[in-house]
């Protein structure tokens, strides 16, 4: 590819095209001997002047390298439409020499893979292509197919510039290239320049932190595929080489096709054919690789369900990162032989890339909740993990609440990676947010409900609990409900709103347990036996390991019916409900055993009967013998039994 200079056969060839162009519209009544004229002498010129172009492009070429050695991470000269065209040519110049140096080299060479020199001088042509699309306003292409999108662009263009009139580079507004105009400079420069003959324009825009620069507009970008298109079948200008765009896209690998591909040269000629800007073969990789990578992930999940269960729940989720694992890589080994490989391009490369990229960060989303819910589980059944139920599961529920944001902001990123204004949708939702809002409503209210039970630690998981007319132990505590098993097994679910609104009486925080008891002695008992088992119920209480030193209380309390009633008042020192019902086994036995060394006993319902005539004084029975009252009491204990 040449490059453009200000010399005079440029601007005769300008002459004769003009003279050519005025004369089929006929704006003047001139004859076809001015137009051959005209042509006549533009090729005599362009053959003069041949050397004086030789030594302008050694002499730009010069300059470039100058200019690339001063300033190696230096963005191209934007700062007017003539630092941006000739920077671009500039660069492709460099470019195109070193690329073609180095496919020469390597096809001409026995070796089947390039060398490192060879693979350094074709990061500096990739380095020259990334530099020269800075010149574009590539806002209009999706961040994923971006970069592989810039290089066609560039070579397209490139293509097009090889084969259209280009006027002299001075008469282009603006300096020479590496001039970089300041901001005053700039402003006095016209808003915009369209290349002659061509609607793609230079404009001035604003780039953040780099001011304003002259970048060719997104819509003359999106409009170069279609211009290329048109004038791809006109020879070049000033090149007298092969169509680089068209041998980038038709054949594999990155810029230098690899020696693989003499075998598909030299197969069948449908092979090379094109349609829809991909060759034949082309089309048939990328459908092979399509169906594997497709097919890869569905086997391994069929293969996982057949394997047997792990016990151990760590090793359950361990297993659930092995398939987005997989799919990731998967996508990713597929998009290097679709790119860099087969080297799918234009449209189709902008749509699976697209698809792949969404696949990707999804899947990735999906890996880190699953990363912390595994994580939660070793947290929590670690040695140093929190220790209490409820703590384990108020962890619990953060780490997955956590893992659900954290998945849904890798995949709101990834949505943007592929063009699509995740963020600015959910800030444009308005009223339909509003009503998203309002329908969501009672899961907000169960999710404040559940962190009503956290903030006021009303239950934890473990804790036996009386909810009005419910009761059973908490099981588990979610986002949306709280899971309780009855004391019939059986499962009771409760929405969190409705838990927290209900009266809970929690047996499970008690610190200590109430010993009360009655103790119905006999009416035959004296005082002095009364006074003897109150002392030695006291002391015996005093004593106990297991009992609270306050309050401790052991009165004769009343008289009923048939009973001399003392009551005893304690507190047992534990929590867990099974030593308290042993410890007051224990007591209960030790209370017996009390009543009876003091002689007396436990009282049973008994009557007294009084017999009477009518008209008749009231009778009372004599007193019954000794014997006849022992065998009265034998029939009350029997009865009472």
């Amino acid at each position: 590819m040449g490059l453009l200079a200000p010399t005079s056969s440029f601007r005769n060839a300008v002459s004769a095209f003009l003279f050519f162009g005025i004369l089929l519209t006929g704006w003047f009544p001139w004859q076809s001997d001015n137009l051959a004229f005209a042509q006549e002498t533009a090729a005599k010129d362009d053959q003069d002047d041949q050397s004086t172009d030789d030594e302008i492009v050694l002499e730009t070429t010069f300059d470039l390298k100058t200019y690339l050695r001063e300033n190696p991470l230096a963005p191209p000269d934007t700062s007017s439409p003539r630092a941006s065209l000739e920077s671009f040519i500039l660069l492709m110049n460099q470019a195109e020499t070193v690329w073609r140096d180095v496919r020469i080299k390597f096809y001409e060479s026995n070796e089947r893979f390039l060398s490192d020199t060879e693979e350094l001088k074709l990061q500096q042509v990739r380095a020259l292509l990334d530099k020269a699309s800075g010149v574009f306003d590539l806002s209009g292409i999706p961040e994923t197919a971006r970069d592989r999108a810039s290089l066609e662009i560039v070579l397209q263009f490139q293509e097009i510039l090889d084969r259209i009139y280009l006027p002299n580079i001075e008469d282009v507004p603006g300096a020479a290239a590496g001039s970089f105009l300041n901001s005053k400079a700039i402003a006095e420069l016209p808003e915009r320049w369209t290349i002659p003959g061509t609607d793609l324009v230079f404009e001035r825009t604003r780039v953040p932190g780099a001011g304003s620069r002259f970048l060719m507009t997104r819509e003359s970008v999106a409009q170069i595929p279609e211009d290329y298109e048109l004038i791809k079948a006109f020879a070049p200008r000033t090149d007298n080489g092969d169509d680089l765009y068209a041998y980038y896209i038709y054949t594999p690998g990155n810029l230098v096709a690899p020696k693989w591909y003499n075998m598909i040269s030299a197969g069948p000629s449908w092979l090379g054919r094109h349609i829809l800007s991909q060759a034949y073969w082309q089309w048939i990789a990328l459908v092979l690789l399509t169906v594997i990578a497709v097919s890869l992930p569905v086997f391994l999940s069929r293969w996982g369900r057949m394997r047997a269960v792990p016990v151990l729940e760590s090793r359950r989720r361990l297993r659930s990162l092995q398939l987005p694992i997989l799919i990731i890589g998967t996508i990713l080994a597929y998009r290097y032989l679709i790119e860099d490989q087969v080297n799918i391009t234009g449209n189709t490369m902008v749509a699976v890339g697209a698809i792949s990229t969404a696949l990707v960060w999804t899947c990735l989303g999906w890996l880190v909740y699953r990363i912390i819910d595994l994580a939660s589980v070793w947290i929590i059944r670690t040695p140093v993990g929190v220790g209490q139920p409820m703590d384990s599961s108020l962890l619990l529920t953060a780490l997955r609440l956590l893992g659900l944001a954290a998945a849904l902001i890798i995949t709101g990123y990834g949505a943007t990676r592929i063009g699509i204004p995740v963020y600015g949708v959910i800030a444009g939702l308005g009223v339909g947010g509003l009503a998203v809002a309002l329908a969501a409503q009672p899961t907000l209210e169960n999710l404040i409900g559940g962190i009503i039970l956290y903030a006021d630690k009303m239950v934890r998981v473990g804790e036996f609990c009386e909810f009005d007319d419910l009761s059973g132990t908490v099981e588990a505590i979610g986002i949306r409900s709280t899971r309780i098993r009855a004391l019939d097994r059986t499962i009771i679910t409760i929405s969190n709103a409705d838990l927290a609104k209900r009266k809970i009486i929690n047996y499970s925080r008690r610190d200590q347990f109430l010993l009360r008891h009655t103790l119905g002695l006999r009416y035959e008992t004296s005082e002095s036996q009364i006074s003897q088992i109150i002392e030695a119920i006291r002391c015996y209480l005093e004593a106990h390991e297991m009992v609270a030193e306050a309050p401790l209380r052991v009165h004769f309390v009343g008289m009923a019916a048939y009973t001399l009633d003392v009551e005893i008042y304690a507190y047992i020192k534990t929590s867990d409900r099974n030593s308290f019902l042993a410890t007051q086994e224990s007591m209960l036995l030790k209370f017996m055993e009390i009543v009876h060394s003091c002689g007396a006993d436990f009282a049973f319902p008994s009557s007294t009967t009084y017999l009477a005539q009518d008209g008749e004084q009231e009778m009372s029975l004599p007193p019954a013998s000794p014997k006849r009252q022992q065998d009265t009491a034998a029939g009350d204990r029997q009865t009472a039994a």
